[in-house]
C-alpha cells in the first residue's frame, strides 16, 4: 500500500461523504490560479474540522495560518449564525485570494482574517481581552508550533479544543535527532501539550491525498 492507494481511498471517501461542494472547489481552483502552495488540508480533514466544531457546539474559532481560506470555510460552517471565527495569515497575496473565498461562500461577517505574523497578531489579540475560544487550528509554520500553544492555552477555556496539523512529519516526528526546524517544533509543540497539567491530546497518523501526516488534538482541562 503506498500513496496512490491512499489517495484513491481519500477520494473515494470524499465522494461517499463529502460530495461535490462547489464553493469548496472554487476556493481551491482559485487558490492554484493566483499560486499558492497545495498544502490546504484535505476534504476530509475539513470535514472532520467541521464535525469537531459541530459536536463542540463552538461560537468562536481562532486559526492560525488561512492560506486560501479552505479550512477556514469548513470550520464556519459549523458557527451559528452570531458565531465568529478569526484568521491569522502572515502573507497578504494568501490573505487576499482568502478574502475572495470567503466572500464567495457567503460568510463575510462571520470570518474575520489578519494580516501579519502570527506571533503579532496573536498578541495583539491577547490585548484585546478577547471572549475565549472554543477551538484552535494551528496549520502555520511548524517552528512556531510552541509558541502559538501557548498562546492558544492563553485564548481559550476549559473544555475548548486545540487542533493542530502536520505534526507526523512523514513520520520524522520520531527522529529525536532531527536537524529540521519543522521536526523540532512539532516534537517541542507534543512534548508541551504532554507535560501540561491542563491538557489531554493525542495524535491522530493519517494517510490520504496528502501523504503520510498526522493531526493532534488537544482538550483543555478545568
Amino acid at each position: 500500500m503506498g500513496q496512490s492507494q491512499w489517495t484513491e481511498v481519500d477520494e473515494f471517501l470524499e465522494r461517499l461523504l463529502v460530495g461535490e461542494d462547489e464553493v469548496l472547489a472554487a476556493a481551491i481552483a482559485a487558490s492554484q490560479r493566483a499560486g499558492l502552495p497545495p498544502i490546504q488540508i484535505s476534504a476530509a480533514q475539513g470535514k472532520l474540522l467541521y464535525l469537531l466544531a459541530k459536536t463542540l457546539g463552538a461560537r468562536r474559532v481562532l486559526e492560525i495560518g488561512t492560506l486560501g481560506g479552505y479550512s477556514a470555510i469548513w470550520m464556519a460552517r459549523a458557527l451559528p449564525s452570531s458565531g465568529h471565527l478569526i484568521s491569522l495569515e502572515a502573507s497578504p497575496k494568501h490573505a487576499e485570494v482568502a478574502s475572495a473565498n470567503i466572500t464567495r461562500a457567503g460568510l463575510v461577517g462571520t470570518v474575520e482574517i489578519r494580516v501579519g505574523l502570527a506571533a503579532d497578531s496573536l498578541a495583539a489579540l491577547g490585548g484585546e481581552d478577547p471572549e475565549p475560544f472554543d477551538m484552535v487550528f494551528i496549520d502555520a509554520d511548524k517552528a512556531g508550533y510552541p509558541h502559538y500553544l501557548e498562546w492558544a492555552l492563553k485564548l481559550t477555556r476549559p473544555g475548548s479544543l486545540i487542533v493542530a496539523d502536520n505534526v507526523v512529519r512523514g513520520g520524522a516526528v520520531a527522529d529525536a535527532l532531527s536537524s529540521d526546524s519543522n521536526v523540532q517544533g512539532v516534537r517541542a509543540y507534543l512534548e508541551s501539550v504532554a507535560a501540561h497539567p491542563n491538557l489531554e491530546g493525542t495524535v491522530m497518523q493519517t494517510v490520504g491525498v496528502k501523504g503520510y501526516d498526522g493531526l493532534s488534538i488537544v482538550r483543555v482541562l478545568e
